[in-house]
């Protein structure tokens, strides 16, 4: 979905606080009697089984949540196993929404209101919802087998333990069924339709959109014109059920974030999408075929699944057989000339990591995109880490240096993708793009940018001759270098007198040939690494509104939002703290280490066990105090907020 926005950015609420729904200016009746609260913003968590479609529902109220012009982000989390047994603690799929009137950068701590519609849905969640928040709960599922596997000996709904919350009680199945009675379906078939009755419930209760919902339900099931008449009746059930039951007196409004960004056109976006759109960019910008070798690895697929789709842009995917044969042939497309990109998670990097070394020893632009996930081994399929920084430095056997550059947010995987291709194109070299299957999954209003303002990444291919030999013959030297980037020639295979040998054996500099010599590998293994070490990127900016802040937090890929909203709590309540970010971390910026030595204290949030730490202590001596968890989720921001005041206290 996209909208519009013609208004200047305004400063975001300082502390971006996610806790609760605050008010924002006042309360009317709407048509009917009923009262209508205004608020700056909302939590949401839809929760069930894994197919009750709670990834369906909460990414069409996101995407009506889009076009009504919220700012808003998400957390989709699925169960780690492909079919968990159905009504089961781990079979419990979730999606989290976040969306306000101004700025906000993280799906939120904890929700303002659950949708639990099983036994194991409320007991899983619960722990998270606040006390006095709203949850909705379908009561046809609280019978004594599904209670019995989630460990209820007494109905949560009878004995007392809700009583903190304002519990809402709808028999969701049965008044699905019901309003379904006229499409003849089977109960099985109309059961499945109760996610969209929530849908149409929390629309009313939002005020949401709900024309482009029944559009895209009629979409989905085109061949199927019953089930999607079906669906739309219970969409619409849902609405009438909210606008006519006594139970929700109450419905809110959260208006557009019409100040919150610059002007433009805007969709909503999730990272694997945006890295997806950022790389066919990358290949249109550079004048180049886009082509992707791939294996299917959870949390990465869905980039495979997207450009798969996108042919008319000269995009070439091919699912491989394994990870080796998909970055194999992706190396052998970058040998002819395509801008060539391999994605994988943490697993794939490590059986594709031979091969990253002869890209290395080749000098071949390659994009290897990692959507990090919970390891080590197989680990937490579904959930997010950001723990393969390491790998990706030096995962390889021998000097093998490669860039490594991470997008933040879910927007920023399209401006980091272009970033990677150009560094891979530039200097002639595979790159690592580090993202995670937090912002994979995540989404965020992303402003579409015009075509003038994107990079220009032409290359120039290698056309004949580039040295003269002593006795003045001219000659191809396959590895004589850029005097500025140290990159050497890349030429197409098939061009008259560009024939050079190819091959993991180390090459002579400049010729090519085959070499053992000793002063030749020592020369060629520091020019790998002066050739990355030069590589430009823009130094590191330092966020220090006062300017007397002795603390920085500094930080890398997804931590952003939860760092960014974490230091806007710390400074609403008076206390100076500055913020910086990585997203080049192979090299570092220039300026990196004049920024560290700024601050008596540098606390490093992560999702590892202290990664980025490590490589700072090791090159700058600095004393960093880590941060950190492996929780297979985000952090939370009034976790990290705590963490940053003892460390500023301390």
């Amino acid at each position: 979905m996209t909208s519009q926005v013609s208004s200047p950015a305004e400063q975001a609420e300082p502390a971006d606080q996610q806790g609760g729904q605050t008010p924002a200016g006042g309360q009317r009746t709407a048509d009917g009697g009923k009262e209508v609260r205004r608020l700056d913003r909302v939590i949401i968590r839809f929760a069930g089984d894994s197919g009750d479609g709670m990834q369906l529902t909460g990414d069409r109220f996101t995407s009506e949540t889009a076009s009504f012009g919220n700012d808003l982000s998400t957390l989709p989390n699925f169960p780690a196993e492909i079919r968990a047994p159905a009504g089961t603690l781990p079979g419990v799929s979730s999606f989290q929404l976040h969306f306000a009137d101004h700025d906000i950068l993280t799906p939120g701590d904890a929700p303002n209101v659950l949708v639990a519609m099983n036994p194991a849905a409320l007991k899983a969640n619960l722990p998270d919802v606040p006390r006095g928040a709203e949850i909705i709960v379908n009561t046809d599922e609280f019978t004594k087998r599904p209670m019995a596997k989630v460990g209820y000996d007494q109905s949560p709904l009878e004995d007392g333990s809700l009583d903190g919350y304002r519990v809402h009680p709808v028999p969701l199945t049965t008044l699905t069924i019901e309003a379904l009675k006229e499409f003849g379906l089977s109960r099985k078939e109309a059961e499945r339709s109760k996610n969209m009755f929530a849908l149409g419930l929390l629309s009313w209760m939002y005020h949401r959109p709900t024309e482009n919902t029944e559009k895209f339900l009629r979409q989905k099931f085109a061949k199927k014109p019953q089930i999607a008449e079906a669906n739309v009746a219970a969409f619409r059930a849902g609405w009438n059920f909210g606008e006519t039951t006594e139970d929700f007196a109450v419905s809110y409004e959260v208006a557009p974030a019409s100040t919150a960004f610059p002007t433009g056109t805007y969709r909503n976006i999730s990272g694997n999408l945006a890295l997806s759109y950022g790389l066919i960019a990358a290949s249109r910008q550079a004048d180049l075929p886009l082509f992707l070798g791939s294996y299917p690895i959870t949390p990465a697929s869905d980039i495979l699944h997207e450009l798969s789709k996108h042919k008319n842009f000269g995009v070439r995917s091919f699912q491989a057989e394994d990870e080796i044969a998909g970055i194999g042939a992706a190396l052998g497309a970058a040998f002819g000339g395509s801008l060539a990109v391999t994605t994988t998670s943490g697993p794939g990097v490590a059986l594709k990591s031979e091969t990253i070394g002869l890209a290395v020893s080749l000098e071949l632009p390659l994009l290897v995109i990692d959507i990090q996930r919970g390891g080590p081994s197989t680990g937490l399929p579904t959930k997010t880490e950001q723990a393969d920084l390491l790998q990706a430095m030096y995962g390889r056997n021998g000097e093998a240096p490669v860039p490594i550059v991470a997008p933040k947010t879910p927007a920023d995987c399209f401006d980091a993708a272009l970033d990677a291709a150009r560094i891979a194109l530039a200097y002639r070299t595979p790159v690592f793009l580090l993202s995670d299957g937090y912002l994979a999954n995540g989404s965020e209003p992303w402003r579409v940018p015009d075509v003038d303002e994107l990079p220009d990444l032409r290359v120039q291919f290698a056309a004949g001759p580039n040295h003269v030999t002593a006795d003045g013959t001219e000659v191809f030297w396959p590895y004589k270098r850029d005097p500025e980037t140290l990159a050497r020639p890349w030429a197409v295979p098939g061009t008259p007198g560009l024939e050079h040998r190819i091959g993991g054996i180390e090459k002579q500099d400049g010729t090519g040939n085959i070499s053992y010599d000793p002063a030749n590998h020592d020369h060629m293994v520091r020019i790998r690494q002066a050739k990355v070490d030069g590589i430009a990127v823009p130094d590191i900016e330092v966020d220090d509104p006062t300017g007397d802040a002795r603390t920085l937090v500094l930080g890398w890929g997804s931590t952003y939002g939860p760092i960014t909203a974490a230091v806007r709590r710390v400074r609403t309540a008076g206390d100076p703290i500055a913020q910086a970010h990585l997203r080049h971390l192979n090299p570092f910026p220039a300026n990196l280490g004049k920024v560290l030595e700024g601050y008596q204290k540098v606390v490093v949030p992560e999702m590892n066990l202290g990664q980025l730490a490590t490589l700072l202590r090791a090159r700058y001596l600095v004393d960093t105090r880590s941060f950190t968890q492996v929780r297979g989720l985000p952090f939370k921001a009034e976790q990290l907020a705590t963490a940053l005041k003892e460390a500023i206290d301390d």
